[in-house]
């Protein structure tokens, strides 16, 4: 039997309701970036995008400083954090939880110090060292499934059966998390939509995402300008935003709790607007 949802989503200094849904906006700090790359590598106009962000209607913040695109060449420790910090600090009070996209354990435990709330980690936590770098503290997880590595898991991804083995995977992460003293209430999974998956893999993931309530945990969601939108619509990345909400949308009827997306306003809308129609159903 699926277990009961979660309720609350303890992210370091917040607790965050899970009751509608929750918008985590972007903010790349990256000079390649698939979509935004060199936008906000100053600090500087990070932080202003953060703001704009969070005054549009951002739940979350998540700022990355390495890119994960397919084929994305990897960023030393150092670079990620010299690139971080200053952002975070000038974040801080900006009102919403800051979630760091890393994957690396030396950066973790430097912006974990540095104030972040959430970890977002695209390798799932898979290594002792960054288990061992936010067991101890209160800041949430993203667990995030990815097969292979960004700079060749796109060459070619397989499955026997891809909801299962994702699932399963999962599964192997929050049992060894929970084993190392992290509380339930902290973690979020993601299946990874674009991180070693064909299209139908996607296709197929996001079809079945209801069936990962099993959890019991909320489920996060990015698709935002990804490749597989424009595979289904033939549009380039600046193109991309009807395809976006519409693979949002589809994900939150199937039990995701936050997408993850570029475009916040547009996205806080048509949240919005979904919302008043399932509310309206329920009552």
């Amino acid at each position: 039997m699926p277990r009961r949802q979660q309720a609350v989503l303890q992210c370091g200094r917040f607790e965050l309701s899970l009751d509608r849904p929750l918008l985590m906006a972007i903010v790349n700090l990256t000079p390649d970036s698939f979509s935004d790359g060199g936008r906000h590598l100053d600090p500087g106009a990070a932080i202003d995008a953060g703001l704009a962000m969070v005054a549009q209607g951002a739940d979350i913040l998540d700022l990355g400083a390495e890119s994960t695109r397919p084929g994305a060449a990897t960023v030393t420790p150092a670079e990620e954090i010299r690139r971080l910090l200053p952002v975070i600090a000038g974040l801080s009070a900006c009102g919403v939880p800051l979630s760091i996209d890393t994957r690396k354990p030396e950066v973790m435990r430097e912006v974990l110090a540095a104030g972040a709330d959430m970890i977002n980690d695209i390798a799932g936590f898979s290594t002792p060292a960054a288990v061992e770098a936010v067991a101890a503290s209160h800041c949430g997880l993203c667990v995030m499934h990815m097969q292979g590595e960004p700079g060749t898991m796109q060459q070619a991804p397989a499955y026997g059966d891809v909801v299962a083995e994702v699932q399963d995977w999962l599964h192997e992460r929050v049992v060894a998390l929970g084993a190392a003293g992290v509380d339930a209430t902290r973690i979020v999974l993601d299946p990874g939509i674009g991180f070693g998956k064909t299209v139908e893999h996607n296709l197929q993931l996001l079809e079945a995402l209801d069936e990962f309530a099993v959890f019991g945990m909320p489920l996060l969601i990015g698709v935002s300008r990804k490749s597989l939108i424009g595979a289904l619509t033939g549009r380039p990345v600046d193109g991309r935003l009807a395809g976006s909400l519409a693979a949002a949308l589809a994900a939150l009827a199937r039990g995701a709790k936050i997408v993850r997306v570029h475009d916040v306003p547009e996205t806080r809308d048509a949240l919005r607007v979904w919302q008043a129609i399932e509310e309206a159903g329920a009552g």
